[in-house]
């Protein structure tokens, strides 16, 4: 078949999605009943995401779409791509750029790229990629068929189609998705232009920016002394000493603030907090401007910016976000090639008892403090993290993150956190995603899993059916409101 054709007549190979409205539930049948009865009552609720890396651009201008189907779903999604190089497929068949400009040895057609992604579709079976992108094919595309080797052409054509209408631009689908409010990640001397476009236009989604400072907090950043020249130019403040370092911050935070952000957000290698002298703290910092700070340095100086940042958000009332224990661009080839964001980051075991008591023991009894916590580790979630929750009034425990935001991995987090930290303590769900049309999908999941948790819990009665009613709303949809002040 050449590509752009009509499938032919007599194929029949491709097959239906499989997505039944019961999917996803216990199979005892009193489990499913219950499950069901308190899923319909928040399939429907509007979504609220706190916290994401969707770019604000897709919504700034009326003009701008996503792009071709490629462009949509493959080339921005790590989640997709590092599994087909788990199995030796290169990255630039799959139209990921490089760090060098050379487009000419990555794949430009955007056709052969989609037609590699559906022949090596298989390769996502069972994971929570392959549940979302089904639920985005099917209810949010209206694509029938599981996409394969066969129809990759037809589907192309029809999303391709889709893509250029009114009623697949990104402010179309927001509204038909029934997005709520939606949180970007934006760096500490970002412009926000975008939000100022959004705000200007009149239209009335709710896109809030979200003050990520990290490039200009972790001191082994490429270029640090770059990144704050940036800081200092976009705070006007000129930057000397740590003291007018941090004044720079502070200003940009509250710009930020007046562009409606509600919390800020940190990824780190480790959540250790430390309290440095001042003299320490300096030493440190001019030697980060001259490039030649040590590991160890850099590690001190990032514990106390986050005591730093803890105190900030006590005075300005942003939630804190913490993201720890990612082994960044653990593949030193992808990353020199390619850059960041590629799918190469790995867990490590993270501690948070210990590295969190200088913080926790200053800020975490402030009533207007709010931190919450994420882990790629699981095992903290019993030991360390419901424990913590379910005491500093300042905690609220984030849902699974990242390789955790999947069925067993949300039901894994009910199981280990909620006798420890209650279900009140926790922030809701946040879908922390950069593909667009995969938050409805994560959401349902999570919805899904809500449901089926209580629906156990209401069957086995440890709860009755009109709490889990009332707890799967909060979950859903009021917990994540509340937290983060939306």
């Amino acid at each position: 078949m050449k590509w752009g054709a009509a499938p032919d007549k007599d194929r029949t190979m491709s097959k239906k999605w499989h997505l039944p409205h019961d999917r996803f539930f216990d199979t005892d049948p009193t489990q499913k009943k219950a499950a069901l009865e308190i899923y319909e009552r928040v399939k429907d609720l509007p979504i609220v995401s706190p916290h994401g890396h969707v770019d604000p651009a897709l919504f700034a201008d009326e003009s701008t779409g996503f792009g071709s189907p490629a462009d949509l779903l493959i080339i921005p999604d790590h989640y997709v791509f590092r599994l087909f190089y788990s199995q030796g497929l290169p990255l630039e068949q799959f139209g990921i750029p490089r760090k060098d400009g050379r487009s000419d040895l990555v794949e430009q057609d955007h056709r052969k790229i989609w037609q590699r992604f559906a022949e090596n579709f298989k390769l996502l079976l069972g994971t929570a990629s392959y549940a979302w992108l089904a639920y985005e094919f099917k209810e949010v595309l209206g694509i029938k068929e599981v996409l394969d080797g066969d129809n990759a052409q037809a589907v192309y054509d029809e999303l391709d189609q889709k893509l250029k209408s009114d009623a697949f631009q990104p402010r179309a689908l927001f509204k038909r998705m029934n997005i709520e409010v939606l949180c970007t990640t934006d760096g500490a001397s970002d412009s926000l232009q975008h939000h100022q476009k959004i705000n200007a236009s009149g239209w009335d989604g709710k896109v809030l920016p979200t003050f990520r400072p990290d490039a200009a907090t972790n001191l082994l950043t490429p270029n640090i002394k770059g990144e704050i020249e940036k800081l200092a130019e976009a705070a006007k403040v000129d930057i000397t000493d740590y003291r007018s370092y941090i004044r720079a911050l502070e200003n940009r935070r509250a710009f930020f603030k007046e562009m409606g952000a509600v919390s800020t957000d940190q990824g780190v290698l480790s959540p250790a907090t430390y309290p440095l002298s001042e003299g320490e703290i300096n030493r440190i910092f001019t030697s980060a401007l001259k490039g030649t700070v040590s590991e160890k340095d850099a590690e001190a100086f990032n514990g106390q910016i986050l005591l730093e940042m803890a105190r900030m958000s006590c005075e300005d009332g942003l939630v804190m976000q913490l993201h720890p224990g990612v082994l960044r661009n653990h593949n030193e080839l992808i990353y020199n090639t390619f850059g960041a964001d590629k799918g190469c980051d790995i867990p490590i075991q993270t501690e948070f008892t210990r590295n969190l008591r200088p913080l926790l023991n200053q800020f975490g009894n402030n009533p207007n403090f709010r931190l919450c916590l994420f882990t790629l580790d699981e095992y903290t979630y019993s030991r360390e993290l419901a424990p913590l929750a379910g005491h500093y009034p300042a905690i609220r425990l984030g849902p699974p993150w990242w390789f955790n935001d999947s069925w067993n991995g949300m039901t894994r987090f009910f199981d280990s956190v909620t006798e420890t930290t209650g279900l009140y303590n926790l922030s809701g769900f946040i879908d922390d995603t950069r593909a667009f049309p995969s938050i409805p999908a994560r959401h349902d999941v999570w919805r899904r899993v809500v449901s089926n948790w209580l629906g156990k819990m209401a069957v086995r009665s440890f709860i009755s059916m009109e709490d889990a009613h009332d707890l799967a709303h909060m979950l859903v949809y009021t917990q994540p409101k509340k937290v983060y002040n939306l």
